[in-house]
């Protein structure tokens, strides 16, 4: 966006040397395809994504429990799927047709430094060598083990992680042909709890389960085919399906103290953490960027100076704290905590009111825009008209009353 509508020089620095092929998040939000739309990606997504058809929770034994958005929604901003491991190529082609640009790949962040003219990130490539890179802003979008936080605040990251780990895995097995499943499923279950999602159009499925948090990776990797045998309809062996990839992670709630400091900021998985069932960690990340190019934008444009980014992170930070976070827990306690029956009895409800009355059911769908921010409420251009309003009414009023 910086790029794209601003002519802003940008470069991006990766850790890694290519897009990470992980499984990762796939589900974008009406909030994230609004940015999306602003940075000129918003057809491709649509035109390469798929376009979900429900969400629904079930028992083990695929007894259907509740379910909403089940009819096709078409708008410009609905909810898209796209693997990130898709998702990134494209960013990345758009973003280099910008004669403004620079990606820097194998370019792992150590350090920083900054002064009042800018912030400095020190680099370390995958050949070793030192070098610095600088900016007048430098942005931390570096994931959860942040580069950029850890030279900030060290290796504390407030919060916890959770006792569960799950392991995320792509494949081919076709749920709603054999099974009659939706699009997205949330598996409710004590200890077989898990999520199945169709995020591609040829077919392939995002499985999420739980595991045991004890286990190596080589022992996850090593269950693999016992937990499908044991969680999934059919008790699938392993020529029934073919595995894409597969990524076990732990479960983490964290936030950092701060989102800024001086002309550095956060963003992202390197600012807050949530575990991902309802897709609250990449649609806040989203929300973080939407939010900080509004400022960027605006201090550009001098509508704005730089205290805007205080009032950045303060806000991001209080929206983690009263919506992402203990949503994202609820949404995860939901599908094994005995504890939730009442809670869960109550969201059913309300999932089968948004099925049955589409009309609140867009606007439930819509709800999720709350995630982000408008800072461009705050321009100058915008206060001063939003003065001049007021004083035309209230010289309006006064003649009124003469």
């Amino acid at each position: 966006m910086l790029a794209r509508n601003l002519s802003i020089n940008v470069t991006i620095l990766d850790a890694n040397t290519e897009i990470d092929k992980n499984p990762r998040a796939a589900h974008y939000a009406p909030s994230a395809m609004f940015d999306f739309k602003r940075a000129g990606i918003l057809e491709e997504v649509r035109e390469k994504g798929l376009s979900p058809r429900g969400v629904c929770w079930r028992l083990d034994d695929t007894t259907f429990l509740a379910g909403m958005g089940r009819n096709p929604d078409d708008s410009e901003l609905a909810m898209r799927v796209l693997p990130l491991d898709q998702l990134g190529p494209l960013i990345v082609r758009h973003f280099k047709s910008y004669p403004n640009t620079e990606i820097l790949w194998g370019h792992k962040v150590v350090g920083v430094k900054q002064d009042e003219n800018g912030a400095t990130a020190i680099v370390e490539t995958a050949d070793g060598e030192k070098k610095e890179v600088t900016g007048d802003y430098l942005v931390g979008a570096d994931g959860a083990s942040s580069g950029v936080r850890t030279a900030l605040f060290g290796k504390e990251y407030p919060g916890e992680t959770l006792p569960q780990q799950i392991v995320a895995t792509n494949v081919y097995l076709p749920f709603d042909e054999r099974f009659g499943y939706w699009d997205s499923n949330f598996i409710v279950h004590p200890t077989d709890w898990y999520m199945a999602a169709k995020i591609t159009k040829d077919g392939i499925w995002r499985v999420t389960y739980g595991d045991d948090a004890s286990l190596s990776r080589d022992e996850i990797v090593k269950r693999q085919p016992l937990r499908y045998q044991k969680i999934l309809p059919g008790h699938p062996e392993p020529h029934e399906y073919k595995l894409v990839s597969m990524s076990p992670y732990k479960l983490q709630q964290r936030c950092a103290p701060s989102f800024r400091v001086g002309k550095i900021l956060l963003v992202a998985d390197a600012a807050h953490l949530c575990n991902p069932f309802g897709g609250l960690g990449l649609t806040g990340g989203f929300a973080d960027v939407g939010s900080l190019y509004d400022c960027f934008m605006g201090i550009h444009q001098d509508e704005l100076d730089e205290s805007i980014l205080d009032k950045y992170s303060e806000i991001r930070i209080k929206i983690w704290r009263e919506m992402i976070d203990p949503m994202s827990r609820a949404n995860f306690h939901r599908l094994w905590d005995p504890a939730c029956e009442k809670e869960k009895e109550e969201f059913f409800k309300f999932c089968d009111r948004a099925d049955k009355d589409p009309v609140w059911g867009k606007s439930v769908a819509e709800a999720v825009h709350a995630v982000r921010h408008d800072f461009t409420q705050y321009f100058k251009s915008k206060q001063e008209a939003g003065v001049d309003a007021a004083v035309t009414n209230g010289a309006s009023a006064v003649k009124a009353a003469a």
